[in-house]
């Protein structure tokens, strides 16, 4: 298995690491990003949104579960399944339709989404380290071990 183990210092070195996987990732893909309450998943997710050509605002799905973007052909849907009480509140969702080849989905919270989620291709841990951030991104699937071989290094 493939991994990536990193300490970045500030939210604009969360978006560059963002935007060198968005630089590797093709569609479909599923990425889980776990870590505490203000680690720095939704910067990632921002980092990675605009990477890809989006140019407006990100911000957090907490309450409304999942934002949408369109970006040329591909559609990423951006969840945050932290409000979650049962995995299957993402049925009523329709969040399986949302799970096609032209999609890429970052899942925070993704342990909320147990038993109903599809295999993650790509994980990422983000722990507190004093003042910075530990990222710990590693491939759990052929496709995330694609992605990780072909993503940019500095």
């Amino acid at each position: 298995m493939q991994q990536l183990d990193t300490v970045l210092n500030s939210a604009e070195q969360t978006e560059a690491f963002a935007a060198k996987l968005a630089a590797a990732v093709t569609a479909p893909c599923f990425i889980a990003l776990q870590g505490e309450l203000g680690a720095g998943k939704t910067t990632f997710a921002r980092g990675f949104l605009q990477a890809l050509g989006h140019s407006g605002t990100v911000k957090s799905p907490t309450y409304t579960i999942l934002e949408p973007y369109q970006i040329g052909e591909w559609v990423i849907h951006h969840f945050d399944l932290y409000r979650l009480a049962d995995p299957e509140e993402l049925e009523l969702i329709g969040a399986h339709e949302m799970f096609e080849e032209n999609c890429i989905n970052l899942i925070e919270w993704p342990e909320q989404g147990e038993g109903w989620l599809p295999e993650m291709d790509l994980w990422l841990k983000i722990e507190y380290r004093d003042q910075a951030r530990r990222f710990f991104l590693s491939a759990t699937s052929q496709r995330g071990e694609r992605i990780l071989a072909a993503m940019p290094v500095d």
